[in-house]
């Protein structure tokens, strides 16, 4: 499976963006999907997941009322829109699926491990 990102960029705070995450390689509608982001000397942090047929949504507390997470199963593709962003919002974000088949989004959407596939990034900048 190959995840390639796109759609980040540099845009002032207020602004937004809309993240695209395309799959290639492997049929991935029954999976899991989620964006995780890394600022430079920080932690790679949870910002949101998605279940596999796009019922289920998990946000991280930061971005929740701002970001929305959807997905596209007949074109392979989730998307991550980004309103209101914040200088803070800035960093490299990753998108990533959950190898379970039919798995939901929840609470444990946030760890790291529970991905068996990731993109290369796309870095969002947003200017104060």
């Amino acid at each position: 499976v190959q995840l390639v990102e796109s759609g980040g960029g540099l845009v002032q705070a207020g602004g937004s963006l809309r993240l695209s995450c395309a799959a290639s390689g492997r049929v991935w509608r029954n999976y899991a999907a989620g964006w995780f982001r890394q600022a430079p000397g920080k932690e790679r942090e949870f910002v949101a997941a998605i279940g596999w047929d796009g019922r289920s949504t998990y946000y991280a507390d930061s971005v929740k009322g701002r970001f929305t997470v959807s997905r596209d199963n007949a074109n392979n593709t989730v998307f991550l829109q980004m309103n209101s962003l914040k200088p803070e919002d800035t960093a490299v974000y990753y998108c990533a699926v959950d190898p379970r088949r039919y798995a939901s989004a929840g609470y444990y959407s946030r760890l790291p491990t529970r991905y068996g596939y990731w993109g290369q990034g796309t870095q969002v900048t947003v200017s104060s």
